[in-house]
């Protein structure tokens, strides 16, 4: 155990024995309890406890109180948050979305509201003393994502519970149980009155936190897919030229993307791995000999990519990183080519280490060809941030003083300019002069006449 993973767990017992000192049941509860027995040391702590929101805001020194009316306060400790809910019925849940009401109850009554067995087990810091009333241990055992109590009604209650039953599945490597099953297909088509937001976030730990590929496929089996990813849906059965893509059709493309990509990976990536090749199915046609293209797909992915986006409400920056590794994806085939100019303005752009990663993955699921992904990777160690991005050797001041007037004519100047010192060829502010005089000399004595004849006093 990492030394900070003690750090945490010390704090969250300290928790749990404040408010037994204090006359309170209090227990770990739900996934870091779940983690400890499958001998997975838990990222967070999470505490159930018999004393009220406001009895627990009294005993901690730092508290903040995200969900008093359902029980649940932050006690931070550490600089750390720890979540302590108190025991708890909640329903009915008219919208199945959240309970109309929440009402305070015993540890018994706090286990059976909760969503899956593997997630409703409590247990004693102090002595490690498991309580198990639901079956969840035999679940952990048998690697088993069940529903506590009857599945239909847990996923009437919440509609997002199916999302989460894929997600646990799929990031503890568990098959969901087959009733479980059962009642997300019946009812798959509910998901679409959950918030958008609500299924991005699953949708985004789905992706990030492992299993991603078997969280895919689970969408895909359960129905789940065609509700909150419909243009993923014909990528099955896209088939691509075996020659560049022996692995198979885009869906087995895209599979064998996500699951070569590590956990905890930055969501934006995960996210242009799913989308990256989504305007295929749209765009793929067959030729006179029977070759299969797909000419304009990433244009065609930028604009599905950007309509998934828009529907999951994502940030504004969001949304531009992903289409902007949508959009480039396919620059990486001409690298070895680049003028150094195009070069290094292309492996200079915002976050291009995610571009370079998605390039590897890519290659990495198809024809395993990585010549390009080193090519780069060698000029990335070659190249120096001066290299990159030197000092502007004119600027737009300096094409006044030589006589230019402001106008768009100066951005074409000063991107050759820079794009001449990028390839070398330019590397003194005088020969940047000379050739800014060689070429566009005759342009500025015609922008000095037409300034000259707006002017006042011009003719």
């Amino acid at each position: 155990m990492s030394s900070q993973a003690a750090s945490r767990r010390q704090a969250a017992a300290g928790i749990v024995r404040a408010l037994r000192t204090a006359g309170h049941e209090a227990y770990f509860v739900g996934g870091c309890v779940r983690d400890r027995i499958r001998g997975v040391e838990p990222g967070d702590y999470d505490v159930a406890t018999s004393a009220r929101p406001e009895e627990v805001t009294g005993l901690f020194e730092r508290t903040v109180p995200v969900g008093e009316a359902f029980g649940v306060v932050l006690v931070v400790v550490g600089g750390q948050p720890y979540e302590v809910a108190t025991y708890r019925t909640e329903g009915p849940y008219a919208d199945g979305r959240r309970p109309e009401r929440v009402e305070f109850a015993d540890a018994r009554a706090d286990v059976m509201r909760r969503d899956f067995t593997v997630n409703g087990l409590l247990m004693d810091p102090e002595t490690g003393e498991v309580i198990d009333r639901i079956g969840g241990r035999a679940d952990i055992a048998a690697r088993l994502v069940r529903t506590i109590g009857d599945p239909d009604e847990r996923f009437a209650e919440d509609h997002l519970r199916m999302l989460r039953a894929v997600r646990f599945a799929a990031s503890l490597g568990y098959e969901i149980e087959p009733a479980t099953m059962e009642a997300i297909r019946r009812r798959a088509g509910a998901i679409r009155r959950m918030s958008a937001e609500r299924i991005r976030e699953e949708l985004a730990k789905m992706l990030t936190r492992g299993g991603a590929r078997r969280g895919m496929e689970l969408l895909a089996e359960t129905g789940l897919l065609g509700h909150v990813l419909p243009e993923a849906v014909p990528m099955a059965g896209c088939a691509q030229p075996p020659e560049f893509h022996p692995e198979g059709d885009v869906w087995e493309h895209t599979l064998g993307m996500l699951d070569l990509m590590p956990a905890n990976q930055d969501a934006r990536l995960a996210w242009a791995v799913v989308l990256h090749d989504i305007g295929k199915p749209q765009v793929r046609s067959i030729d006179a000999d029977g070759k299969v293209h797909f000419y304009g797909h990433v244009a065609a992915g930028e604009r599905a990519a950007g309509d998934v986006m828009r529907r999951l409400r994502f940030s504004r920056a969001e949304i531009e990183t992903v289409l902007a590794l949508v959009h480039n994806h396919m620059r990486f085939m001409h690298v070895t080519g680049m003028r150094q100019a195009k070069l290094k303005r292309f492996i200079r752009m915002p976050d291009f280490d995610l571009h370079l990663e998605l390039h590897r993955l890519d290659c990495a699921a198809s024809h395993g060809k990585l010549d390009n992904y080193e090519f780069v990777k060698g000029k990335l160690a070659e190249l120096g941030e001066e290299d990159l991005r030197p000092p502007r050797l004119v600027t737009g001041h300096d094409l006044i003083e030589m006589g230019f007037a402001p106008g768009p004519l100066f951005a074409e100047i000063l991107r050759a300019v820079e794009d001449a010192q990028l390839d070398g060829a330019l590397s003194t502010t005088d020969e940047a002069r000379k050739m800014v005089i060689a070429r566009w000399g005759g342009e500025r004595q015609a922008s000095q006449g037409d300034a000259a004849a707006e002017s006042p006093g011009g003719p």
